[in-house]
């Protein structure tokens, strides 16, 4: 298996699990906001959508005209580095429309970075990110990335009542 193989399955798995958390939750839980300082199901997907497009896509190949289909610029800024979740659901999409984007941003990574060759691997990143070395490995960083957000903070999980969000957020899942 090679390098650019592992990291797309490894991407795709936790994927899998990423979604079997989204699944069945109502419109409204996307939106409860449980306690100050603890954001909501629908900015840490849309905020999962742009940071997957970012360390996958931009950081790989740089921004191209044709990116502006998988998001817009008021996505962006309401989803992207250095936003700010806002309780309730203005002035966020819908759910659906959140998922879309999520959907569709992935399916691109999953076709271009399936495509790349191994020696990718061996660039360096320029501008460089904390913890990455090498320039795919921004796409390596992806399913340590999908986790984080999904249950690091215990309200959520009360929330919206998933175990799986307390088994990760106690490092077991």
């Amino acid at each position: 298996m090679s390098r650019i193989e592992a990291v797309v399955g490894q991407i795709c798995s936790t994927r899998r699990y990423t979604e079997s958390l989204l699944d069945d939750l109502s419109p409204q839980d996307w939106f409860r906001m449980p306690s100050e300082g603890v954001t909501h199901v629908a900015w840490q997907v849309g905020h999962l959508a742009v940071a997957e497009y970012y360390l996958a896509l931009q950081r790989i190949r740089g921004r191209r005209q044709e990116d502006g289909q998988l998001f817009s610029d008021e996505f962006m800024k309401l989803f992207g580095k250095g936003s700010t979740p806002k309780a309730g659901a203005e002035p966020y999409p819908s759910p659906d429309e959140i998922r879309q984007v999520f959907d569709g941003v992935h399916r691109q990574v999953v076709a271009e970075v399936s495509g790349l060759p191994d020696g990718v691997w061996d660039e360096s990143t320029a501008p460089p990110e904390p913890h990455v070395f090498y320039e795919i490995g921004g796409a390596a960083l992806l399913p340590s990335t999908r986790n984080a957000p999904c249950g690091a903070d215990r309200p959520a999980e009360t929330a919206v009542g998933k175990r799986a969000l307390k088994m990760i957020a106690e490092g077991s899942g």
